[in-house]
């Protein structure tokens, strides 16, 4: 994979940082490559995916555009290709049928992948995964030198006395739950009082805003996950065939309870340790 430079149309947490990873048009001075892969996330940035193909297939011969916004197969995961290093990926799909998801249409049931060593764990759903290799995952990740990222988020409903106990023995920077809508909190509060030897900056939440309800009603959940202890991370819906262009206050609703250090703020806390 060191011939083939990866083009992204926007930079993200997990965007790969390495020389052959490239964010935007060609710069000047271009490494020698056999082909480009332009990788696209989200559906609203494939005009500027197949802008950027035209763009580096000035100087080079052969330009791919591929990704999760085209619905490209993955059912393979390589690591430090297309994901920063330390991401990992061990199953695709989800089990659920979610409106608001992406996943179930694009990858369909879960389907287990063979387990390569990371730190960040990009799951939709491990903890649909079973036992077995929910075991072998965590004994993965006692070996990694950094502390354990589940970004693909945790299933609440599916946090049980054993899943609690496997994470209790693992270090652990940060466990994302998701509260998308009213019915997840009750499940948040018991997932919470399981996870009780996490501080609320490890226990992070999404919480999907703008799909259903009113300002209010999505602002009441965010202070609702607040109010149990985890820290939250808002997120506004984006449909998978277009893009909305949010006014105002839903946009400073997001930015507020995105950012956790005006979230202290606004509770009047001290920051943890």
């Amino acid at each position: 994979m060191t011939s083939i430079i990866r083009v992204f149309p926007r930079r993200t947490s997990m965007t790969p940082t390495d020389a052959m990873a490239f964010v935007g048009d060609p710069p000047f001075w271009r490494p020698a490559a056999v082909e480009v892969h332009v990788s696209v996330a989200f559906t609203w940035d494939i005009p500027e995916a197949e802008r950027l193909a035209d763009a580096w297939g000035q100087y080079y011969p052969t330009v791919k555009i591929g990704g999760p916004a085209l619905n490209s197969a993955a059912w393979d995961f390589q690591p430090r290709v297309y994901l920063k290093q330390g991401v990992t990926i061990t199953s695709r799909g989800c089990n659920r049928k979610c409106p608001w998801c992406f996943v179930p249409g694009r990858e369909g049931r879960i389907k287990l992948l063979p387990i390569e060593p990371g730190n960040i764990i990009q799951d939709n759903n491990i903890l649909q995964t079973g036992h077995d290799h929910m075991s072998a995952v965590f004994e993965m990740l006692r070996q990694q030198p950094r502390a354990a990222v589940f970004a693909g988020g945790l299933d609440a409903r599916l946090i049980d006395d054993w899943v609690a106990e496997q994470l209790s023995r693992l270090r652990i920077r940060e466990v994302f739950l998701a509260a998308d809508f009213d019915g997840m909190l009750p499940w948040l509060e018991k997932a919470v009082a399981k996870l009780d030897f996490l501080k609320r900056r490890q226990l992070r939440c999404y919480v999907l805003t703008g799909f259903e309800g009113t300002l209010q009603d999505n602002q009441r959940r965010l202070e609702r996950v607040w109010e149990m202890g985890y820290m939250p991370f808002a997120q506004l819906y984006q449909p998978a065939d277009g893009y909305v262009e949010y006014d105002l206050p839903w946009r400073w609703l997001a930015r507020k309870w995105s950012r956790p250090a005006a979230m202290v703020a606004a509770h009047s806390m001290e920051p943890e340790a």
